[in-house]
């Protein structure tokens, strides 16, 4: 199944509950004769209840089937990806951004 993935800003403030994120970079990799997409960030908790705190990590939205090929309404950009499906793909993509980037998670989808 092929998915639009509309392109977060880089370097802005998302807020969420408990504090904010921001998406630091986008990269491509090359896998298995495939190109993976994914964008390492960092997550700033700093207003829970519980204390401050944060965490740093990899969203990975899939294959690349066309990178950045249109714009949207609000001039983002859009790619095509397929999401990375099965345990097993997911778990080796998992190792090889964790050895490239100093992230505590992996996310999918």
């Amino acid at each position: 199944m092929l998915l639009d993935y509309v392109h977060p800003a880089l370097n802005s403030e998302i807020t969420a509950i408990g504090g904010y994120y921001i998406f630091l970079k986008e990269v491509t990799l090359p896998y298995q004769g495939r190109t993976i997409f994914y964008l390492v960030g960092c997550a700033v908790f700093n207003s829970t209840c519980c204390g401050s705190g944060g965490v740093s990590f990899a969203r990975v939205p899939g294959f690349v089937h066309r990178y950045k090929y249109k714009a949207g309404t609000a001039g983002d950009q859009i790619s095509l990806m397929e999401p990375v499906s099965g345990t097993q793909h997911q778990k080796k993509i998992q190792q090889i951004i964790q050895q490239k980037e100093m992230v505590h998670q992996v996310e999918f989808g």
